[in-house]
């Protein structure tokens, strides 16, 4: 599959863009006339900078505002028409879009567009260049592709084609399966766009909300595969019109992109196993979603603070590596890694996540095609070689075989006292979710990479009120539940680091089967939980019939409390260290949420806290 990328979609000049795409890895770009307008370079010198970064120039795009007028209307357009092609001549470029009409269009007749785009063909027949025609979603007269197609069929001139896009035929609700009726040999080019469900006006929608395929709520597979079965071999490009990506560092946002059309293709070439079409798909390796976390790592200056915490909530200390400066901790089969290297002075923060797959290296090879960086963890020749790569956020994401004790504990010292499987001590179960805090620029970047890279699952975003905005959390899952991941967009202007009273910090969410006897033994030893206000236990006998006993027990060990139709939730967190606190949660009768109705208190209790370790 070909692929390209509108140079609106990212920031920088259009040499920026260029560049970026060509590292990248696409094969193509499209030409956006304000992008053109505005570069010192002239067209002749776009065009050879292109052939010099392997790229091909695809698209010139937009024209706007040309069938469904009157005559001297008509005359203008053409005027204006044949200067762009002129120009396409320069560049290098053979194809241009034209967009339905959406300004002057007077007259609502098909059979008169038809006749006004078959006089446009003519023109740029004579200069080497196709038309494709695209409906856009908020066309005065011609807003689906349906509809465009007809007007195409009847133009009936071989520089006349369609180009599919599919924000504008899926923002309508439009069925794509037609597409498959089209001939291929009229769809000439096609782009792509994903966008979150929401409920506005399209124009505003497309404009400013627009991402890349598996970022948003569209069923780009669908609609791929219907492309695929009509026989279309063309350019599949991205189309993104984005207020964030603008503003985005141009490579990493070029790099999303080209990892979502990889995305794409492997998705798309799994629903069409076994068919033969001329668009060859590229699929990646077939690795199954990890089958659980083998560690999570806090990377620390100061492990006491956090090694305190740990024990606490009863992981025992089972030693320190060999020839680094990195600590075990362990309760039952649940493992902790407290790593310094690199850390002086550096408060505790989740640094890395081990995740438990069937093979790791064909997770690796999948994470390095989808454009995932390699990062190193340095080994001896008797030490095991855990291979992984660097989220968005930074998070280092580490593939290891399903075990239920890990080669790499050796390295912890041959006599290491490893307290495995679950004794009477390990009330602690396993890691139920960990919480990534995600910069505000790069949210839709994390989606996709944990989708594409880990192939977790999405599930629906919510948003829940803080002192200092709302917080989006996203939740990326495995099927089964054994991998939970949240991630929380950080609002703009704020840093996942302990700043003050707007700071937003991660944690790591351990599951116990029994959370009294959790929070007591950690009361016990010492451990000063996040307070929660009394204004919460009163809501909280209002909301639901608790008894007394039970509602004075939740009160005295700060627990929160929710249920919903299927069971119920307890759980309460810890003071936060540096960017770091911990939680512990107890899940009854398949509860499956996180606690959203809670968030707004922990967030609010939070930031009091933080606002008094300022004073």
């Amino acid at each position: 599959m070909r692929t390209s990328i509108a140079t609106v979609c990212i920031s920088g000049t259009l040499e920026d863009k260029m560049l970026a795409c060509a590292r990248a890895g696409f094969d193509g770009i499209e030409i956006f006339e304000q992008d053109l307008l505005v570069s010192p370079l002239s067209p002749e010198e776009i065009r050879a900078r292109a052939a010099r970064l392997g790229l091909t120039l695809d698209l010139y795009q937009p024209f706007r505002d040309f069938e469904g007028v009157e005559e001297e209307v008509l005359r203008e357009n053409l005027r204006r028409a044949e200067a762009k092609f002129r120009l396409m001549n320069r560049l290098g470029i053979d194809t241009m879009l034209l967009c339905s009409n959406v300004a002057t269009a007077t007259i609502d007749d098909d059979a008169l567009a038809a006749v006004q785009l078959r006089r446009l063909g003519d023109l740029a027949q004579s200069y080497g260049v196709r038309i494709a025609y695209e409906a856009l979603a908020w066309g005065r007269f011609v807003n689906t592709y349906g509809r465009s197609w007809e007007i195409v069929r009847e133009a009936d001139h071989p520089a006349v084609g369609l180009c599919l896009d599919s924000f504008h035929i899926l923002s309508r609700g439009d069925d794509p399966a037609g597409i498959e009726q089209i001939p291929a040999a009229k769809i000439f080019f096609v782009q792509l766009a994903d966008a979150p469900v929401l409920s506005m006006d399209i124009l505003s929608w497309s404009r400013h909300y627009r991402v890349f395929p598996g970022e948003g709520g569209f069923d780009l597979v669908a609609f791929m595969e219907h492309l695929v079965r009509s026989g279309y071999d063309g350019p599949v490009s991205l189309e993104i019109f984005n207020d964030v990506f603008r503003q985005s560092d141009v490579e990493r946002t070029a790099v999303d992109g080209l990892r979502s059309l990889l995305w794409l293709q492997d998705r798309a070439a799994t629903g069409l196993k076994g068919e033969t079409h001329p668009m060859q798909l590229r699929a990646m390796p077939d690795v199954r979603p990890p089958a659980g976390l083998d560690y999570a790592e806090i990377r620390t200056g100061e492990p006491e603070s956090a090694a305190r915490m740990l024990a606490q909530l009863g992981f025992e200390f089972c030693g320190q590596h060999r020839r680094k400066p990195v600590q075990l901790w362990a309760q039952g089969d649940v493992r902790v890694v407290l790593n310094g290297q690199r850390a002086d002075g550096a408060a505790p923060a989740i640094s890395g996540l081990g995740f438990q797959v069937e093979d790791p290296d064909g997770a690796v090879e999948r994470a390095i095609q989808l454009k995932a960086s390699p990062v190193a963890r340095h080994h001896t020749a008797d030490e095991q070689e855990l291979r992984g790569v660097g989220a968005p956020d930074g998070t280092e994401v580490f593939f290891a075989p399903t075990s239920q004790r890990p080669a790499w504990m050796e390295e912890f010292g041959a006599g290491t006292h490893y307290p495995g499987g679950q004794g009477p001590n390990a009330l602690v179960t396993r890691i139920d979710h960990v919480n990534l805090a995600q910069p505000w620029q790069s949210f839709d970047e994390a989606v996709l990479f944990y989708e594409s890279v880990l192939r977790l699952e999405t599930r629906p975003a919510t948003e829940v009120p803080s002192p200092m905005g709302l917080v989006r959390s996203q939740v990326m899952r495995t099927g089964d539940g054994s991998v939970r991941l949240a991630l929380n967009i950080v609002p703009h202007g704020l840093e996942a680091a302990p700043s003050g009273p707007g700071s937003y910090p991660e944690h790591i969410a351990f599951h116990t089967t029994d959370i009294l006897a959790v929070a007591r033994r950690a009361v016990a030893a010492g451990m000063h939980f996040l307070q929660v206000p009394q204004n919460y236990y009163e809501d909280l006998a209002a909301r639901y019939p608790l008894d007394p006993a039970t509602l004075a027990t939740l009160q005295e060990l700060n627990l929160l409390y929710e249920r919903d139709g299927e069971g119920e939730f307890l759980h309460f967190y810890t003071e936060t260290i540096g960017n770091l606190f911990l939680e512990v949660v107890e899940r009854r009768h398949g509860y499956e949420g996180y606690g959203a109705q809670n968030a707004p208190v922990r967030l609010a209790a939070q930031f009091e806290r933080n606002r008094l370790r300022r004073r």
